[in-house]
């Protein structure tokens, strides 16, 4: 199979495009090459086995889809970012970058994408009060936060909820302005594979960490922001109470994810989504610890990012009985590594 990996020269997508390439399937690398993302060109890391492409999602190079059977669609504007004016960055590369690429997959008879989505998609995870049930909490005010009142209560009667598993049938409720270019992704992608009859597998990834992550960038995850601080000898700085839970899985995993959902028996005409997670939660501050044992300890500052949710946990259940995907990679095996393993920007050509 010819698959064209947008983003394939990002974090994510370098991974995705070895694992393809190592399975027996021909790899085209499109990718636009940023200076912010990639000030040396192409990543010296980089499969060498795959075609590359230099060219942006938003105006596709000609002949890009050519004898494509499967797009892997990884490129994307990534985390919270700086703040609102970072809106049009997140619309332009996210949402009309995947119209574009979704318009020509329907020219060239393309009849796979799998989409890189988010579990940002579910804004707050799942949480249930013991008087009502299941219920979806309000945004946490900037007053809450100020006052240190980290968890969302019930909007019913306002006692504290306890989270849940979310599976994929809960509904989207995104909450930053990442998570709403993800959302929009998704329902541009289940438009597409209702218009031509192609089928649709989107990633719902948790927070994914690993070597080549991204450094000393705002739009980079909280396993690097956390490395790089140690790196400088400095302690981690952990917002609110460090008592967020979230999954981390390792990109080595989400790489093999990408490839089962390649040939995935999913419905054609439809979106299919996938939580990819490891199963196992851990807080933000037993990130933090891990990453800096044997340096400065994490220090908790009762800061806060508004946007920002508590708990997001996702069940791996669908994806363990209709992908046959289970990630292998353990947290202390994966942090162990991680917090040695080269990261993008370490180096020139890195």
């Amino acid at each position: 199979m010819r698959v064209l990996v947008t983003g394939g020269a990002g974090f994510i997508g370098g991974h995705v495009v070895e694992a393809l390439l190592d399975a027996g399937h021909e790899v085209r690398v499109l990718d636009a090459l940023l200076p912010e993302v990639h000030p040396a060109g192409w990543p010296a890391h980089l499969d060498p086995r795959a075609e590359r492409v230099h060219g942006d999602v938003r105006d596709l190079p000609a002949g890009v889809l050519d004898g494509v059977d499967a797009v892997s669609h990884q490129a994307a504007v990534v985390g919270l970012g700086l703040d609102l004016q970072d809106l049009p960055l997140y619309v332009g590369v996210n949402e009309l970058g995947t119209a574009v690429l979704l318009a020509a997959a329907d020219r060239a008879g393309v009849g796979r994408v799998v989409l890189a989505s988010s579990m940002v998609v579910y804004g707050e995870g799942r949480y249930a009060c013991a008087e009502h049930g299941l219920v979806r909490p309000l945004p946490r005010s900037r007053e809450a936060l100020e006052a240190h009142r980290w968890e969302p209560p019930c909007p019913h009667c306002g006692r504290d909820l306890a989270w849940h598993l979310v599976p994929e049938d809960a509904p989207v409720d995104p909450r930053s302005v990442y998570a709403a270019s993800k959302t929009a992704q998704e329902h541009l992608s289940a438009a597409w594979a209702r218009g031509s009859g192609g089928a649709v597998v989107a990633l719902r990834y948790h927070n994914v960490y690993g070597p080549h992550m991204p450094k000393d960038t705002p739009y980079a995850g909280v396993a690097s922001l956390f490395r790089s601080a140690v790196a400088r000898g400095e302690a981690p700085t952990v917002y609110e109470d460090g008592g967020q839970q979230r999954d981390f899985v390792h990109v080595r995993d989400v790489a093999q994810a990408n490839l089962r959902a390649l040939t995935a028996g999913v419905e054609d005409g439809a979106l299919t989504a996938y939580n990819v997670a490891s199963g196992t939660p851990h807080t933000i501050g037993d990130v933090a610890a891990a990453i800096a044992r044997g340096g400065p300890d994490p220090v908790v500052t009762a800061g806060y990012r508004l946007g920002d949710v508590r708990h997001v946990v996702a069940s791996p259940q669908r994806a363990r009985d209709e992908l046959g995907f289970a990630a292998q990679v353990g947290f202390e095996e994966g942090m162990a590594e991680f917090v040695t393993a080269p990261l993008r920007g370490d180096a020139p050509g890195a």
